[in-house]
């Protein structure tokens, strides 16, 4: 193994990440940048296309200035990024003809309800393996062809892109040589047919959607094109685009059906390895391809919290209440507990399994005794709550009693929030002395195809744990904290509604 360079570009939902990753998979260099939420109503959740990539670009300069590298020193470039936010541009032009539209936004709640009455409500589950939902980007696609003027001439004149930040991304790098997505993303779109691996032609065009649209679809760790040397420098190949949470998965060493890793981000998602065959859930999960690498499909379930590391951003930039997500564990720990109080983070809806986007988020068990501490405890335990909901549907749909599952992301540096996951999911939480699983694996999967790593062996050894925790607390306990949790989402579900 020579000396190589390895570039990933991750995309998350608040912000933009480069790194260099070196022949080891050590991180010898990595930029950072925020980029604007816009909210313009409580329902909606957007970006802007543009400055996604402008940061993206200043950032890739960013990283490489630090590793002391020019473009033509990368090996090869590998792309992760949020998922079923959806972007549509004019292919003639370049530019997008609305806002990303990301995947928390609540506008097509009355579409979801309207279509769970028909016949599709049930067939589009079964052909996409997911619940219908708001995620969905193709019903976020029909809201477009019905509120923007230009959508259905630009797409009758051949115009018309869409894609997820992957797509967006590689079609700017190439310098618009390339419109493509890869299988992880796609399935995660609802427009993807699990069974066929081919986009969902009958459901789009009941929607109303053209399928001309929708970008080629690609090997997770493959060939998508190189970049134009007069955008990027040097022409290198984009060598793996993954979903996030696939890649997670894939980091974590989950290579094998029943291993489980939960990533806690701006949501938390907890994915399944569930082998060659897809599973269309019976108790509200999504499946999933987990990645496709030279021609194998291995498939994925898995359910998630829309809000979990947001609900801390929201503690300090929405109530003022910390300063910054860190001091978290601190505050949490210097009480006993939370003193009664459960706060459901149903700021945008509640995903898997509930999937209501009309809950709201709901703190109770308020007295005059209650601090700003224990808001923050019961906003940590609330991640951990609603991990045990889609674990719990996973030990349903699975029969796999989970005994060991493997964390990651910002909030896994918590010790206070792993010891509580341990606690309550009555499982070992082990934790990678790396946190950067989602880069990683995409780093991984780019090393992969470009032969810089020849196997999933030869990477697995570069994987290292830094602590485990097991669980302490007394079964009672555990359910009657549990029990509480319920009751409390109960109250929560269908607010919005009226």
């Amino acid at each position: 193994m020579g000396k190589m360079h390895i570039l990933v570009i991750d995309e998350g939902t608040t912000g933009t990440r480069a790194l260099v990753f070196n022949e080891k998979a050590e991180i010898i260099s990595q930029a950072y940048s925020e980029f604007t939420q816009y909210t313009p109503s409580t329902e909606k959740v957007e970006h802007d296309p543009i400055e996604i990539w402008d940061t993206t670009i200043a950032m890739i300069q960013e990283a490489l200035d630090k590793a002391k590298l020019k473009p033509a020193d990368i090996t090869a470039i590998g792309i992760t990024n949020q998922r079923a936010t959806s972007v549509v541009w004019d292919k003639v032009t370049g530019e997008p003809i609305y806002r990303a539209i990301v995947w928390q936004d609540m506008r097509t709640g009355d579409l979801v309800d309207e279509i769970r009455a028909t016949e599709w409500g049930e067939k589009a589950h079964q052909g996409t393996g997911w619940t219908v939902a708001q995620v969905y980007s193709s019903l976020m696609l029909k809201w477009i062809f019905n509120n923007v003027p230009e959508a259905k001439a630009l797409s009758a004149q051949g115009r018309l892109a869409f894609g997820t930040i992957d797509s967006w991304l590689i079609w700017k790098l190439t310098g618009g040589k390339e419109h493509a997505i890869s299988y992880s993303n796609a399935s995660v779109t609802g427009s993807l047919n699990l069974h066929t691996l081919t986009w969902y032609d009958e459901w789009l065009t009941w929607l109303g959607i053209p399928v001309s649209i929708f970008p080629e679809l690609k090997d997770d760790s493959g060939y998508f094109g190189e970049t134009d040397p007069k955008i990027f420098g040097a022409r290198v190949p984009i060598q793996a685009a993954i979903a996030d949470q696939h890649a997670a998965l894939f980091a974590q060493g989950c290579l094998t059906p029943g291993t489980v890793k939960c990533t806690h981000g701006t949501g938390t998602f907890l994915d399944m390895n569930i082998g060659d065959k897809p599973v269309i859930s019976k108790y509200g999960l999504n499946s999933v391809i987990a990645w496709r690498i030279k021609g194998h499909t291995t498939f994925g379930l898995e359910g998630y919290a829309n809000v979990t590391g947001s609900a801390i951003q929201w503690l300090r930039d929405g109530l003022g209440i910390i300063t910054k997500s860190a001091e978290t564990e601190a505050i949490a720990t210097s009480v006993p507990s939370s003193e009664g109080i459960y706060f459901v983070l149903g700021h945008t809806g509640i995903g898997a399994p509930y999937w209501d986007a009309f809950a709201r988020g709901l703190i109770i068990g308020i007295t005059r005794g209650t601090k700003r501490e224990h808001i923050v405890r019961a906003t940590l335990e609330a991640i951990v709550y609603h991990t045990k909901d889609i674990l719990e549907a996973m030990y349903k749909e699975s029969g796999v009693k989970i005994t060991s599952v493997k964390v990651d992301g910002g909030a896994a540096a918590n010790n206070f929030l792993l010891q509580f996951q341990a606690d309550m999911l009555d499982a070992e939480v082990e934790r990678p002395r790396s946190l950067e699983a989602t880069s990683l694996g995409a780093a991984f999967l780019a090393g992969l195809a470009s032969g810089a790593w020849k196997s999933t062996q030869e990477i697995s050894a570069f994987r290292k744990v830094d602590r485990v925790f097991y669980p302490k607390i007394d079964p009672e306990e555990r359910e009657r904290l549990y029990g509480d949790w319920k009751r409390a989402i109960e109250r929560s579900l269908g607010w919005a509604k009226h």
